[in-house]
């Protein structure tokens, strides 16, 4: 048994064999709808966190508007399902293919720009969005739009009884969003990716197609994140301007892989590992009479360790590991 275990590839892969086999039993643990909530928040701030972490951390374009991207998803499968009576699934494809074309509508004019002026357009874009729903009567302007209420259905993505069902959808799709990284992140086009956020102009110069990467990065990134709003919007039954399209959404996706490790696979599962339930713990304990003690609670948190670990959870989870390596061979040594 020991043997078996010291042989290189299954010791690399046993960490992600027992995060999986947990993820996979954590709902039979428990029967409490707050605790299946909580990880569902988490696998959505996740996903998306990840879909920013492609063109944000991989490529270094930092987009400060991705929440149209999730309010197009949102808004598409919620209009489709009201008006139309057509399926969420059917809606969140249609969203997704949305999004990827208002992406590269968008990204085409804006990649010409660089650093914080690229950041300042999609700020922009982003509350362009939302004063568009705001003001347009499909999307129900301030009001939004409410989901109606069916029977429990997969078709229909809504199960009155139980949140196990929207857990594990949620499951699904952060796996697909990390699956995508995962097969991306080593391939040529990864490393155009990377080549574009250290250095745009030598990379250029080098013969890559920087607009192109950007904009490819772009469409997945965007591809994901309405994925993950139609999913959203089926799940808390209503789209609105506010909890769909806000500039505070789409900082809170840059937060979370930002503390999570920005440019890495994992970052953003472990910033919104920690920042997530963090979030919805204080709240629920303190919200009602705190006066916003969850919101600085958490900032507090996020300042202290980008501060003392710019790289992210993940990097001081890497310098932690080194130093136990390093002494555990002391002790050998010994």
């Amino acid at each position: 048994m020991m043997a078996t275990l010291k042989r290189p590839g299954l010791k690399r892969h046993l960490p992600l064999s027992l995060l999986v086999v947990g993820l996979l039993v954590y709902p039979l643990l428990t029967d409490k709808p707050f605790y299946i909530h909580v990880p569902i928040r988490t696998f959505v701030f996740a996903s998306v966190a990840q879909a920013w972490n492609i063109l944000g951390g991989y490529t270094g374009q930092t987009n400060l508007g991705q929440a149209v991207f999730f309010g197009t998803g949102a808004y598409t499968a919620a209009i489709l399902m009201i008006d139309y009576n057509i399926g969420p699934w059917i809606g969140m494809l249609l969203g997704c293919f949305l999004a990827v074309l208002l992406s590269m509508a968008l990204g085409y004019p804006t990649f010409g720009l660089v650093g914080r002026y690229f950041a300042i357009a999609t700020l922009g874009i982003g509350e362009i969005g939302q004063l568009i729903a705001l003001n347009w009567g499909l999307t129900g302007r301030a009001v939004g739009r409410y989901i109606p209420i069916v029977h429990d259905s997969v078709w229909w993505l809504q199960f009155h009884r139980t949140k196990e069902p929207y857990y594990y959808i949620a499951l699904g799709i952060m796996a697909f969003a990390f699956i995508v990284t995962a097969s991306l992140e080593k391939t040529r086009m990864g490393y155009y990716w990377r080549a574009i956020k250290a250095d745009q102009d030598a990379a250029q110069s080098l013969g890559i197609p920087v607009r192109r990467y950007k904009m490819i990065a772009a469409g997945i990134s965007a591809w994901i994140t309405a994925m993950v709003g139609a999913f959203y919007a089926n799940y808390v039954l209503v789209v609105d301007p506010f909890n769909t399209l806000k500039m505070d959404l789409s900082i809170m996706f840059m937060l979370v892989a930002v503390l999570g490790g920005v440019g890495t696979l994992w970052g953003p599962f472990l910033g919104a590992l920690v920042i997530i339930p963090l979030s919805e713990f204080t709240r629920s304990q303190l919200g009602g009479g705190g006066g916003g003690v969850d919101l600085m609670v958490y900032a507090a948190l996020i300042v202290i360790i980008v501060m003392f670990e710019p790289k992210g959870i993940l990097g001081l989870l890497s310098r932690l590991s080194r130093r136990l390596a390093a002494g555990g061979g002391r002790v050998e040594a010994a």
